[in-house]
C-alpha cells in the first residue's frame, strides 16, 4: 500500500514543479546541443564553402536551437506560474517574460527568414 502513495498524482504541486524544472533542463540541453552542432556544421561548411557560408550556417543553426529552447522555457514558466503560485504578481511577471521571449523569438525569426512570422514567405501559396 505504501508503494501506491509514493507515486505523485496529477494535480500534485511537487509533480508540476519537477516537470517544470525538467523542461528547463531540456531547454538548456537543446540550446547547448544546438550551439555545439552549429559550430561543427559551420566548421564543415567553412572547409567546403568559405567563411561567409559558414557564418550563415552557424547563425541559422543557433537561431533554430534558441527558438526551440525559448519555447520550452516559456512552457516551463507557464507550468510553474499557473500551478504553483498563481498570484497576480507572478502572473504579471509571467506575462512580461512571455512578451520578452516572444519579442526575442520574433527577432530570431526575422534573422533566420528575413521576414516577420506573420508575413508570407516568398513562394508560399496563398491559403
Amino acid at each position: 500500500m505504501d508503494d501506491v502513495e509514493a507515486v505523485p498524482a496529477i494535480g500534485d504541486w511537487s509533480l508540476a514543479e519537477n516537470i517544470s524544472v525538467w523542461i528547463e533542463v531540456v531547454a538548456i540541453a537543446v540550446i547547448t546541443v544546438a550551439v555545439v552542432a552549429a559550430f561543427v556544421a559551420g566548421a564543415r561548411t567553412w572547409r567546403t564553402a568559405g567563411v561567409r557560408d559558414a557564418v550563415e550556417r552557424v547563425k541559422q543553426s543557433v537561431g533554430r536551437g534558441l527558438l526551440l529552447g525559448l519555447d520550452l522555457l516559456i512552457a516551463a514558466d507557464v507550468i510553474r506560474t499557473v500551478t504553483l503560485e498563481p498570484t497576480l504578481q507572478n502572473v504579471a511577471a509571467l506575462g512580461l517574460l512571455v512578451v520578452v521571449r516572444t519579442f526575442l523569438s520574433w527577432s530570431l525569426m526575422v534573422e533566420l527568414h528575413g521576414r516577420w512570422p506573420w508575413q508570407r514567405g516568398r513562394g508560399t501559396p496563398q491559403d
